[in-house]
């Protein structure tokens, strides 16, 4: 099975390399950066998910990939849902962790707050060094700008209506952590009622950032569902 990895947003590949390991011995697994992401070029265009999602199927052309299933972290969840609905050939499963699916202006407004480079630096030092690390040579501050700029346009037109799910068919797999305090569990189960195939996982001691996810603990419930 060909199974593509997904990264969050301001992620890179480099974060799910656990997952990727875990998973090498049992599928071929591909990991990709989005544009402007780990170190690739800012794009002509604007933060999007189309956009992502386009990134994705690029890969998927040039490595020969007609098919695969997709595990998305976070944003990269949300790409593999956009994909399956607008190219639904190309997608096989689909397992989202910690995606946040609901969007509207006050989120939009409340997440980009979040994304201020000059508070990061001030009260995160640490992680501003990370940001820089991870994404270089491009601008890890435009990076968070054009980041907040696309939630912001999320926030006004939401890329996936509420509607959208229930004409997406294939096998999904929605997850998230029980101590996840971006995503709320009422939109993830929303989701989850929504799709037709779908079967829901919450993780238990489990928060946002993927660094703290038990990898055995998440590999053992996608292991199962792609078995099925």
């Amino acid at each position: 099975m060909e199974l593509i990895i997904l990264h969050g947003a301001i992620g890179a590949a480099a974060q799910l390399s656990p997952l990727a390991t875990y998973f090498s011995n049992k599928y071929t697994v591909h990991t990709l950066n989005f544009s402007g992401h780990g170190g690739l070029p800012e794009p002509a265009a604007p933060y999007s998910i189309s956009l992502f999602a386009q990134d994705v199927l690029t890969y998927m052309d040039l490595n020969g990939l007609s098919k695969a299933s997709v595990f998305g972290y976070s944003m990269g969840g949300y790409v593999g849902m956009y994909l399956a609905k607008h190219y639904p050939e190309k997608i096989d499963r689909i397992i989202t962790l910690a995606t946040k699916f609901h969007w509207d202006e006050a989120i939009a407004a409340k997440e980009g707050q979040m994304l201020n480079p000059e508070k990061i630096e001030q009260k995160l030092p640490a992680f501003a060094e990370t940001l820089n690390l991870r994404h270089a040579p491009t601008d890890w501050k435009k990076l968070l700008q054009l980041t907040g700029e696309m939630m912001l346009a999320m926030g006004t037109e939401n890329p996936l209506q509420t509607g959208d799910y229930s004409t997406i068919s294939h096998p999904s797999l929605i997850m998230l952590g029980d101590r996840d305090k971006m995503v709320t569990l009422e939109e993830t189960v929303a989701v989850y009622k929504s799709l037709p195939n779908a079967q829901l996982c919450i993780l238990p001691g489990t928060a946002h950032p993927i660094e703290g996810v038990d990898v055995m603990l998440l590999g053992s419930f996608v292991e199962r569902f792609l078995k099925g």
